[in-house]
């Protein structure tokens, strides 16, 4: 008896068939997820160098109102680095016309900052939780094949009354196969996690870095006045 994988796949039980299924689009989820956080990462990238010369030089010239309404457009809105100056800049904007004192205004600036870095970082880790999920749970559920396969090889041994490879063959494949998947899913995840994750961890230190800049250019220009 060939043991090609078209072979395996007929020889194994409906729950091994299952199971391996579940792990097939356990593992085309991850790669989805993995494909579409790239492709949000790169747009963020993308729209904050372009945004960000033209932030620096609008601030330096002190053009805080058309600073503020080039971070708030709508073409900006996958921007990191625009997110978080809009938010200081409004949150700086409505301290003063609220009158509070230079080191609240500052205060304020800061707090907007960080929680447009809050709102930002939470949208760039949309999904992790459930590559997590995936990274832990697929080698159980390829052992629950394994179980599977395994009593179908010793009902294999029950049928033929012979404990010779033929019988126990076809069991023992669907449980090395969905143990085999179970543990390759949860590799892919857990690769595709840590990568994202990394990622993100870069953007968020860049988020930190440009919230420190902004409140720094409020502090430098309030006191100069």
């Amino acid at each position: 008896m060939q043991f090609g994988l078209l072979e395996m796949w007929a020889a194994m039980g409906a729950v091994a068939k299952t199971v391996a299924i579940i792990l097939i689009a356990l593992s085309v989820i991850t790669i989805y997820m993995f494909i579409e956080r790239l492709l949000v990462f790169a747009r963020a990238k993308r729209k904050s160098r372009e945004i960000a010369p033209k932030l620096a030089d609008l601030l330096k010239s002190g053009n805080l109102k058309d600073a503020l309404s080039l971070s708030s457009k709508k073409d900006y809105k996958g921007s990191h680095l625009a997110r978080v100056t809009s938010a200081g800049i409004q949150a700086y904007i409505e301290g003063k016309d609220a009158k509070l004192g230079f080191d609240e205004q500052i205060e304020t600036a800061s707090r907007g900052s960080e929680r447009a870095k809050t709102l930002f970082s939470q949208e760039l880790r949309r999904g992790l939780p459930i590559l997590a999920t995936i990274a832990t749970s697929s080698p159980f559920i390829g052992l629950f094949g394994t179980i599977f396969g395994i009593i179908n090889a010793f009902r294999g041994m029950q049928l033929t009354g012979s404990g010779g490879i033929g019988a126990v063959a076809g069991g023992i494949a669907e449980a090395l196969i969905t143990t085999a998947v179970g543990i390759g899913v949860a590799v892919l995840a857990l690769w595709v996690f840590n990568t994202l994750n990394s990622r993100i961890e870069i953007y968020d230190a860049e988020m930190s870095n440009t919230s420190s800049q902004v409140v720094d250019f409020f502090i430098k220009t309030g006191e100069a006045r």
